[in-house]
């Protein structure tokens, strides 16, 4: 059994931990407030945006877009969300392998050297680096520590004008989805080309009718101005999104944490209390015996 002094040297030394834990808990969770805040302020323009788009395409009208072209794919983009630092359970661990499974399944079919990465976030960046073949199209860790629409629509942008040059056939999306405080969804996307299909086919089963429009200066004008910015609205959803998702993830692990502290804390202060009563109880047994010699 350990020693007194030992046991009370782990206790001193938890209740250390303890201490930072809970001083991290309380920033994610403060951090999680404002990132909350930032994505329930941003989905409604987002939704709205989305909205248009599948009203218009409701219509029926014959409706072509450079965004929305299936070709055969030989290259293809994959922008994977993750966060700059750890502590936060296995918010990166669980988008690494979900990106390993996406490489693994592309990599017949276009070869590892024609899957590129963009990778937001130092942590998956450093995965990309591990990863034989593989090499990141940019740095983008600024844009997980500090999320703001110029940079994503930059990337945005960027990928847009990579897959209308026909440069690349598809991109996707991988990310932690922000659900609650407790649960964050592994989410993957097809970000181009675009389902026009699908938009309209979700807006005809919502409202159950057909929608009648009168455009000017044409169909084809409206969709150029209003396709790039929904790209450029969803590409910085995603960020908002991925990065309360790190937070809440982050607190989760703090407060877990912090609770297994609080527990070994209790375990090691029974042990100490024991074995202090034990060595009382012996202490006083020499007496009684010395005395009685």
């Amino acid at each position: 059994m350990a020693s007194l002094k030992e046991v009370k040297g782990r206790i001193n030394s938890i209740h250390g931990t303890l201490k930072i834990t809970s001083a991290m808990k309380m920033v994610a969770s403060s951090k999680l407030h404002k990132a909350q805040e930032a994505i329930e302020n941003m989905l409604p323009y987002e939704r709205r945006l989305h909205r248009m788009l599948s009203n218009f395409l409701g219509a029926e009208l014959s409706v072509e877009s450079p965004f929305a072209v299936k070709r055969e794919v030989k290259k293809v983009a994959v922008v994977v969300f993750a966060s700059n630092s750890s502590l936060c359970g296995g918010f990166n661990a669980n988008v690494i392998r979900h990106l390993n499974e996406v490489v693994a399944e592309y990599e017949p079919k276009v070869g590892r050297e024609n899957i590129l990465i963009y990778p937001v976030g130092r942590k998956v960046a450093d995965a990309v680096k591990k990863m034989e073949g593989l090499t990141a199209a940019g740095d983008y860790q600024h844009m997980s520590g500090k999320p703001n629409y110029k940079e994503a629509s930059d990337l945005a942008a960027e990928l847009m004008d990579r897959f209308v040059s026909g440069e690349i056939q598809q991109v996707e999306m991988l990310y932690n989805h922000f659900k609650s405080t407790s649960t964050q969804v592994l989410t993957r996307e097809t970000y181009l080309p675009i389902n026009l299909a699908q938009a309209s086919t979700e807006e005809k089963q919502e409202k159950g009718m057909q929608a009648d429009y009168i455009i000017e200066p044409s169909a084809e004008k409206v969709m150029q101005e209003l396709l790039p910015k929904v790209l450029r609205m969803k590409m910085y959803t995603v960020l908002l999104d991925s990065n309360a998702a790190e937070h809440a993830a982050r607190t989760m692990a703090m407060q877990i944490a912090t609770d297994n502290a609080n527990d070994l804390i209790q375990e090691l202060t029974l042990i100490y209390n024991k074995s202090r009563q034990q060595a009382i109880t012996n202490e006083l047994l020499d007496i009684i015996g010395g005395t009685m010699a």
